[in-house]
């Protein structure tokens, strides 16, 4: 019992010694003597150590001595980390030891410091407000000085000027100015308000001397050009002998007058802002074209101003056409003489538009004078505003005044002059329409003896009127305000619906005779103004003004509804879109109307021909020759007789749709007042579909090229009466066999709807074929019904 308890301890020894695995030792230590399994595994590690081997039992004092080593080294090594332990925590609790009492005293050297600075900041806060006393006492010193040396240098610029004047040296003198400018300039975001008056006063001095100076010897080289020009220049004008030193003399004043614009913009900025706010956006006038247009603007006033004959209420065109002539008249001399000066002097103005800028002001301010004088005058208020819109016109036009300067049309955007503009309008749109239609020739359209101008037949009332919204469309699309052309786009709505609303009052009283040239018509005039806003709907121009709709019409145009809005916005509507829908209505009415009053005497006069013995007429073979049922040629005559009527009377598109639902009604009154009310014998059949296909398509096809298609079902019914009577007998067992078969999927017996469509039948069901083929009297011989 012995031998296997040595042997279990000699495995333990040997195995637990490998260097190879260090960590054995911690597991084994970690492990419970509770653990049966590793006891187990050590007792088998033993076992096959030693074996039953007898001899082997001598391993046993070495594997003895290695693990008493092994658990030596094991209490060393528990003994070494107990024992480090406490080491550490002690060298830990006296570091922090440590620490505390440096940060005490670091806490009371702090504090001595605190109470010595705090002393010494009391006892220099005496020498701190004596210093800032001092301080501010330069500053002050300072700015007295710079106060002074700014004085000084006004003087000095004075002085300066004074003497270039006296020497005559222009040049120098316009530096000066323009220093003192640019030191005017910078004293801007002072609060010397005092200097800066004082300034102001003293460049306005000097500048108005040199102004002065400089203009008079412009005005009299000017004079030598023969400026202005009253008068277009002729050729026959000899140029002036000296003309190199007029020359010479022109661009050095000219430039020397550039050099001036900063000292004169600062001086009449403020004057510029006050009387025209609104052109407070645009720079100022070039300086030499201010003096240029001293004699204009003289002239301009000596004429249109006071008591002259020539200042005329009634005549604005007098004023208007003046100033364009000026302008035109001026146009090679500023391009020519004066545009080169101001490019060498690096003004970056254009001379001839400038000039024009000037003219406009002189304009401006007579329409502003002349335009409220005529509000209560109707008649002399639209011929102003004629003559405004066609000036501005051909200022735009023809002297290619660009389109970011304001014109004079912003005269006629104030808010009371605006609103005289569209009442007007409207009173006068109201009084030509009464006239229009009124008129002996309202109703006929001036071009219907020609053929390539009358396609839309429009009558003269809906052409004159049309034209009305164009001219009214041509005088508010020069407005520079999408507010006020979207005013004048309302009224023209307001036009449109008022003129619907009179047709459908005409068309009313007509109503009784729709046949009659007067209804046509009123049904072309309903067309050709559908027409006409379908094409404004998609117009770049008013494509524009849907846009500023979407932003800020509603104030004008009324609530636009959010689906509205969206569809303004996406360009999938129209501002025309409502107008249009209440045109397409009175369009359909009247189509209705005039169809009813055409099948009306279509079926009064087919009423012998539906009545006709079908079940008793002679068989094809019987006859020599097939011709017209003799009781269908009223019907055949009216259908004739209205299509040529309405074809002359009827525009292309709305004779189209007429024709077309003529045949779709023809088409369903053939089949259920003709065909499904008779019987039909092989004669009958026969002589029905000579009637149909020789003689009523034909009716239609000269207005296509398939009549046949538009009679759908009275094509498929004289197929299907038409059958020989095998092919009928075949066709009846297929109905019948497609009627036992009904919700049974059969792959191998034909559809009865494949074989209609292999005879030709797809409008008609097969309960409708069934219907026909009871209409066959040979049915009755056969006994297959």
């Amino acid at each position: 019992m012995a031998a296997p308890a040595m042997k279990h301890n000699k495995h333990n020894k040997h195995s637990s010694n490998a260097p190879s695995h260090p960590d054995r030792t911690d597991s084994r230590n970690s492990q419970s003597p509770s653990q049966g399994g590793n006891l187990t595994e050590d007792v088998d590690a033993l076992q096959k150590e030693i074996g039953g081997d007898l001899k082997s039992l001598k391993k046993v004092s070495g594997l003895l001595e290695h693990l008493t080593l092994e658990n030596k080294q094991l209490e060393e090594q528990v003994l070494t980390v107990s024992s480090s332990v406490p080491l550490r925590v002690s060298a830990a609790l006296s570091t922090a030891e440590e620490s505390r009492l440096k940060l005490e005293s670091l806490l009371e050297k702090e504090r001595l410091l605190s109470n010595t600075l705090q002393q010494h900041l009391q006892g220099a806060q005496v020498w701190a407000d004596s210093i800032g006393q001092v301080l501010g006492q330069l500053d002050t010193l300072e700015r007295h000085m710079k106060y002074l040396q700014c004085l000084a240098r006004i003087e000095e610029l004075s002085d300066s000027i004074q003497q270039y004047l006296m020497t005559n040296s222009m040049w120098d003198a316009v530096g000066a100015i323009d220093r003192m400018a640019s030191l005017d300039m910078g004293l801007r975001e002072s609060g010397c308000s005092h200097l800066q008056a004082f300034l102001r006063e003293t460049l306005r001095f000097w500048h108005k001397i040199l102004k002065d100076k400089l203009a008079s010897d412009f005005e009299e080289v000017l004079t030598q050009f023969h400026w202005p020009f009253i008068s277009p220049p002729t050729q026959t004008l000899s140029p002036p002998a000296n003309t190199q030193e007029l020359n010479s003399q022109l661009e050095q004043l000219v430039s020397q007058l550039v050099s001036l614009q900063t000292s004169d913009d600062l001086i009449s900025e403020k004057k510029e802002t006050l009387s025209r706010p609104e052109q407070s956006q645009t720079p100022p006038l070039s300086l030499p074209i201010q003096i240029m247009l001293l004699p204009l603007s003289k002239r301009f006033r000596y004429h249109f101003t006071g008591n002259r004959q020539t200042n005329n209420l009634s005549k604005p065109e007098w004023y208007l056409t003046q100033v364009l002539i000026w302008m035109g008249n001026s146009s090679n001399f500023m391009d020519e003489k004066i545009q080169p000066i101001l490019d060498r002097a690096g003004a970056k103005v254009n001379a001839r538009v400038e000039l024009c800028r000037g003219l406009l002001t002189l304009v401006q301010e007579k329409l502003s004078q002349d335009a409220p004088r005529l509000l209560y005058d109707d008649a002399l208020f639209c011929h102003l505003v004629d003559e405004v819109l066609q000036f501005e016109k051909e200022l735009r036009s023809t002297h290619s005044y660009p389109r970011a300067y304001p014109g004079i049309l912003h005269i006629l955007l104030e808010e009371t002059v605006l609103q005289k503009w569209l009442s007007v309008e409207r009173k006068m749109a109201v009084e030509k329409v009464d006239a229009m239609l009124s008129a002996e020739g309202a109703w006929s359209s001036q071009y219907k003896d020609i053929t390539d101008m009358d396609e839309l037949k429009a009558p003269d009332c809906a052409e004159t009127f049309m034209t009305l919204l164009l001219v009214i469309t041509e005088r508010y699309r020069a407005l520079p305000c999408p507010r006020a052309q979207l005013s004048f786009l309302a009224l023209q709505k307001e036009l449109v619906d008022d003129f619907r609303i009179r047709l459908t009052q005409v068309m009313k009283e007509e109503s009784r005779q729709p046949l009659s040239p007067r209804y046509c018509a009123i049904l072309n005039a309903a067309n050709y103004i559908s027409t006409v806003l379908s094409d404004w709907g998609d117009n770049v121009f008013f494509l524009q003004l849907q846009q500023a709709a979407v932003s800020d019409g509603e104030e004008i145009l009324g609530p636009l509804g959010a689906m509205e809005t969206g569809r303004l916005a996406s360009l999938e509507g129209s501002l025309f879109e409502a107008l249009l829908a209440l045109l397409e209505r009175l369009r359909g009415d009247m189509l209705g109307r005039l169809l009813d009053a055409v099948m009306r005497d279509v079926k009064e006069k087919a009423q012998p021909y539906c009545k006709d013995r079908w079940i008793s007429l002679p068989s094809q073979s019987d006859q020599a020759t097939m011709s017209l049922s003799s009781s269908a040629c009223p019907m055949m005559l009216c259908l004739r007789d209205h299509l040529l009527q309405l074809q002359q009377m009827l525009c292309l598109p709305l004779f189209q749709m007429f024709w077309q639902g003529l045949a779709e009604r023809l088409d369903s009154f053939i089949y259920e007042d003709l065909i499904l009310y008779n019987h039909f014998n092989e004669g009958g059949a026969a002589q029905l579909q000579y009637d149909m296909t020789r003689n009523l398509f034909p009716l239609f096809g000269h207005y296509c090229k398939r009549p046949e298609n538009f009679f759908k079902h009275v094509k498929e019914a004289c197929i299907i009466l038409t059958l020989k009577v095998g092919p009928a007998l075949l066709f009846c067992d297929v109905l019948k066999q497609s009627e036992e078969d009904e919700g049974i999927l059969n792959h191998q017996q034909p559809s009865a709807e494949s074989a209609l469509n292999e005879l030709g039948v797809y409008k008609l069901a097969p309960s409708d074929v069934q219907i026909l083929l009871n209409l066959r009297s040979a049915w009755c011989v056969t006994g297959r019904v």
